[in-house]
């Protein structure tokens, strides 16, 4: 490739290398299709190198260090001693691994990597954006896979450095002995447990009534009075106006639902209050692609913009913003672009946040079962009935499930315990395959374990539950 004298060009145009982008490449790819990569940065995107997997890592180390420094009654005595540094060290080097994984399946399946930025320049055509010069890529599929970033909000830059997004978090060379997090979300949520965990005094400020916004009360609840044991103070109803530099570090001012003023003093500041889209280097307009209110690119079932040849994926496109939807919908994109009957069915999509006690989400709460024209019968199994629980020394949570009553097909569940991510995996399966509760019934779940608590809580949905 000759850098501003050549015109290359390839069937599918894949812009971003994050969960929707190098799903889509591989996926192309393995179809046949002649695919270019296109990053500016670090291949996984924000998922893998900022989000997801470093989150995570963190979360699983302080909780270990947690649990063993609280086991008494157990017969467990331990004084953990945490290295940050090391944490970090640990963290950064998983992330190494998977990021020269992913780079080695694109270029194992024939993907044609480029390293640099793409803006659209025509409806079929690509400007690559690099240090030595530009060049134009003609295509006949593209890939739009760019992500999202942090959302700031009015008087809390960035750009300042005791005012941090969650990559910055994720890093911190020390542990700040007070910290406030702004926004109660799933992201602020998680890492404010990971910082007190560490010994960090965190205070959450949110403008709404709860924690958690969008998840049932009884979901959220079980998660922040485990949260406030823990030492996280909460001001809910409470919007952050301003800051400026204070003795400690800085000091939020915001006020009550009320109008009451308050200051609270930290080290540092984490905004997690949402993410948008990242659509400002793509020169959209050239392709004709419109966006929606939100900026987020419009999308169709097949993962099309308004341009049929031209596809968004991840992110970029909107809610829901999470890696599996955005895997789901590149290979659904490299399918359509490949000739193949492809769409994107959201119906059994999860959803989990890696709190304490995990939650873990799929298909339709009661209400909107309801609310959609069903008559749903609800099973749920508490976590203290559990044996295997018990044994985990886990007490609060539950298992729910909603079904049909007249079919008595599964439409959802929600699930608040240790491990919720993985154990909402068994209902999701079931409402894709239009499984019922007669079938969930008769399969045989293993003793002790978790999964139990699924089985015990669609028996229940029909009076059949045993141990509850």
């Amino acid at each position: 490739m000759v850098v501003g004298d050549l015109t290359t060009g390839t069937e599918l145009l894949v812009i971003g290398g994050g969960p929707g982008g190098y799903v889509a490449a591989i996926r192309g790819a393995q179809l046949g299709m002649d695919v270019m990569l296109v990053e500016m940065e670090e291949y996984g995107g924000t998922c893998l190198n900022h989000g997801c997997i470093p989150s995570k890592a963190l979360v699983s180390a302080t909780d270990l260090a947690h649990r063993a420094g609280r086991a008494e009654r157990m017969g467990v005595f331990a004084d953990p001693a945490v290295d940050l540094q090391g944490m970090i060290e640990w963290k950064d080097s998983l992330v190494d691994r998977l990021t020269t994984g992913i780079e080695s399946l694109c270029k194992n399946a024939g993907v044609t990597p480029i390293e640099g930025r793409a803006e659209f320049a025509g409806q079929n055509t690509a400007r690559i954006v690099q240090d030595e010069g530009t060049e134009s890529v003609e295509f006949e599929h593209a890939v739009v896979a760019t992500g999202s970033r942090p959302t700031e909000i009015a008087g809390f830059s960035f750009e300042e450095d005791q005012i941090i997004p969650s990559r910055e978090a994720l890093a911190l060379e020390s542990v700040p002995e007070r910290m406030v997090v702004v926004g109660a979300g799933y992201i602020g949520m998680e890492l404010a447990t990971v910082y007190q965990k560490l010994g960090c005094d965190v205070t959450i400020l949110e403008q709404f009534e709860s924690a958690l916004p969008g998840y049932e009360d009884d979901v959220t609840e079980v998660v922040r009075e485990r949260a406030e044991k823990l030492g996280v103070s909460f001001r809910f109803g409470f919007q952050a106006s301003e800051w400026q530099p204070g003795e400690a570090g800085l000091t939020v001012v915001g006020e009550d639902s009320g109008g009451e003023r308050t200051a609270i003093d930290a080290e540092v500041c984490l905004v997690a209050v949402g993410r948008e889209p990242v659509t400002e280097t793509l020169n959209l307009g050239e392709a004709g692609i419109e966006t929606d209110e939100t900026g987020s690119v419009r999308t169709d079932e097949q993962a099309r913009t308004s341009r049929e040849h031209i596809f968004a994926v991840g992110d970029v496109s909107g809610e829901p913003m999470l890696a599996h939807a955005a895997f789901t919908e590149g290979a659904v994109a490299a399918e359509v672009a490949a000739g193949e009957p492809a769409a994107l069915d959201y119906q059994a999509m999860p959803a989990a946040v890696f709190t304490d006690p995990e939650i873990g989400t799929v298909g339709m709460t009661e209400a909107a079962a309801d609310e959609a024209g069903f008559e749903p019968v609800v099973g749920q199994m508490p976590l203290r009935a559990s044996g295997r629980a018990l044994t985990l020394d886990e007490r609060e949570g539950f298992v729910r499930v909603v079904a049909d009553e007249d079919s008595g097909f599964l439409l959802g569940a929600q699930i608040v315990a240790p491990e919720a991510s993985e154990l909402i995996a068994e209902v999701g399966v079931a409402i894709e395959m239009g499984a019922t509760l007669a079938d969930l019934t008769g399969t045989v779940h293993t003793h002790p374990t978790l999964s139990e608590a699924i089985h015990e809580a669609v028996k229940g949905a029909h009076d059949r539950s045993i141990h509850y």
